[in-house]
């Protein structure tokens, strides 16, 4: 990817983090936010698009939707794989947070027309599902991060809340994750772009992953961690599964390959983190992945906890979650911001 360089903001768009430094005198504008919060788009073209910026995905544009009016006090973005998990999150957090829906109106998904992600708002919090693996995310990720800046939404965090499998650790805890890493341990999200392969650094925010970890509490019955996750791009062999349709590898090298991750810190595998963490960090987005184990990998590879217990399970993430957009927005009201 070439690089470009201007003291220019409007035309301020590259692939090195390093090589920008805005000359004016006291401007505090950087290479992922303007002065007032909101997000700079690393993407030229956007702006020469005539008929305005069509999110294909959400079914929403820049020109049939007034987006900052829509979504412009929007301050988090949780996202987890299915739209009933989203609706249930949303309705979790509208209760927590003490949000009121207009007399009349019920929560709705706002994407209903697109039928490809699900998407509900609860003030300033967006619940979106991003469906299964690295591709299904990697859309949605695309899109929203277009929508909070064409919505001027300013400083908005995200989470990948989410189910996974643990390594060492028993069903129901909760892995919040401090790095992500691919199946060969890479500390990257890799991607074909143009004919070349392009390599950008996946990396969280670490005092996220502290602060998040630290809003366990002794009586909520599941144990809070924080550690390095695996992103794996196929469910059964990518994750060395031997109950696939394939499976051209034993017992002992399974067995192997899961304990050498355990030795380096992973204490879980799921499908989206990489690309999560990677695409978040390019758009200068505080981000953090908290995720519940539904099986202790060491010990097997079904998944067969009755479907109460796993429903009951699910809600673990979202509780640590919605504990922190809670004391965020009572520490902001608080301080009158």
């Amino acid at each position: 990817m070439s690089k470009r360089k201007s003291e220019e903001h409007d035309n301020f768009y590259h692939y090195d983090d390093r090589d920008y430094e805005c000359k004016k005198p006291n401007c505090n504008v950087t290479k992922f936010r303007n002065p007032d919060g909101t997000l700079r788009l690393r993407n030229p073209h956007i702006k020469k698009l005539r008929d305005g910026d069509f999110l294909y995905h959400l079914a929403l544009g820049t020109k049939s939707h007034n987006l900052e009016e829509m979504f412009g006090d929007v301050k988090f973005v949780c996202m987890g794989g299915t739209a009933k998990r989203m609706e249930t999150l949303a309705n979790y957090i509208m209760k927590e947070i003490g949000y009121k829906l207009p007399t009349g109106s019920t929560l709705q998904d706002l994407t209903s027309s697109s039928l490809r992600f699900a998407m509900y708002k609860v003030g300033p919090v967006l619940c979106v599902s991003h469906g299964m693996g690295i591709p299904s995310i990697s859309i949605l990720l695309h899109e929203i991060i277009k929508l909070v800046h064409h919505a001027k939404a300013k400083d908005p965090i995200f989470f990948r809340v989410g189910t996974c499998g643990g390594i060492g650790l028993k069903g129901g805890d909760v892995i919040v994750s401090d790095s992500v890493i691919d199946e060969l341990g890479n500390p990257y999200y890799q991607q074909p772009v143009c004919g070349k392969l392009v390599k950008k650094p996946a990396i969280l925010d670490k005092k996220l992953a502290q602060e998040l970890k630290s809003l366990s509490e002794l009586d909520d019955g599941f144990e809070v961690v924080n550690g390095t996750t695996m992103a794996a791009n196929c469910f059964y062999e990518g994750q060395g599964r031997t109950d696939g349709a394939f499976c051209e590898y034993t017992e002992e090298d399974k067995m192997e390959y899961l304990k050498m991750l355990h030795k380096k810190g992973v204490r879980n595998i799921e499908m989206e983190g990489t690309v999560f963490a990677a695409h978040t960090y390019h758009a200068g987005i505080k981000s953090a992945v908290v995720n519940v184990a539904l099986l202790n990998r060491l010990e097997g590879d079904q998944v067969t906890t009755p479907k109460e217990v796993m429903m009951e399970w699910q809600n673990h993430p979202q509780i640590i979650v919605t504990r922190y957009i809670k004391r965020h927005l009572q520490n902001s009201s608080t301080n009158g911001i």
